[in-house]
């Protein structure tokens, strides 16, 4: 059998039962755990070096939603799983979208919680020797995978944790159609539910944030009923067409609206 790497956790959680459990799992597996009964500054996880981050959003209080979206803002190789609770399909779907990258209801087997860590920590982990690699340039983008980011000259698109995941994905794959639910299975980690929408979403927001910065180009282009190819081209052919001497430049058509973005509950 393989040699497996030793996982650093960090569990948020007042459930001494279910801790304590999962400590002595965790321990049997050859994992680190520190457990920590409230929440600690997103600074300090990052200094304790963690692969996975299993959290109780029951023990943040009201702080819950803003504490998940700058651990996962801060950390972007940090595996987040949420175990709580009685939850709305709203709450699991605003997690989702915040970055949290699975959520488990309680009561839940210790042995469930161990293997879904395992497997957002063996996705990110996959994901690392990319950044090794130099920046991918495509049109005015550039995306750096060491920084998490996307550039176009010196400005950030500002890019959350999932967007550029998204974004780095499709490029890597740049010219080749991927449908929606390998592009779900791939930056979301699991099987893609019947009706969700999460994919066209964030495209969606990738699109407006691209527009933004660099509205002379297209990069993201929809294939109604399959999914999604990134391949830079100049929007309208503008940056291809020939200078004409003494004639006027209209400013063009602009760009074909992009729906306004839909906002998780």
């Amino acid at each position: 059998m393989n040699q497996q790497q030793t996982i650093r956790l960090a569990v948020i959680d007042d459930d001494s039962g279910f801790v304590t459990v999962l400590a002595k799992r965790t321990e049997a597996a050859g994992w680190q755990q520190r457990t920590l009964a409230a929440a600690i500054p997103p600074e300090e996880l990052v200094a304790m070096k963690l692969n996975a981050l299993l959290v109780d959003p029951a023990v943040l209080g009201e702080d819950a939603w803003a504490y998940l979206e700058r651990v996962c803002g801060m950390l972007p190789d940090l595996g987040v799983v949420v175990c709580t609770g009685r939850s709305t399909v709203a709450q699991r779907v605003r997690g989702l979208r915040l970055g949290v990258d699975d959520w488990i209801t309680k009561p839940c087997h210790p042995e469930e919680a161990i293997a879904r860590l395992e497997a957002v920590s063996r996705r990110r982990r996959r994901s690392r020797p990319q950044q090794e690699a130099g920046p991918l340039v495509a049109g005015e983008l550039e995306i750096r995978a060491d920084r998490f980011q996307a550039f176009v000259g010196e400005v950030s698109l500002d890019l959350t944790r999932r967007e550029f995941e998204l974004l780095q994905l499709l490029a890597d794959a740049q010219g080749q159609v991927l449908e929606r639910e390998a592009i779900y299975q791939r930056v979301w980690g699991y099987a893609m539910a019947h009706g969700d929408r999460s994919v066209d979403v964030f495209i969606r927001k990738l699109r407006q944030k691209l527009e933004k910065l660099s509205p002379g180009w297209s990069y993201i282009h929809t294939h109604f009923g399959v999914g999604y190819r990134f391949d830079p081209e100049p929007a309208d052919g503008a940056a291809l067409a020939p200078p004409v001497a003494a004639e006027p430049v209209s400013s063009g058509g602009e760009l074909d609206a992009v729906p306004s973005d839909l906002t998780a509950a």
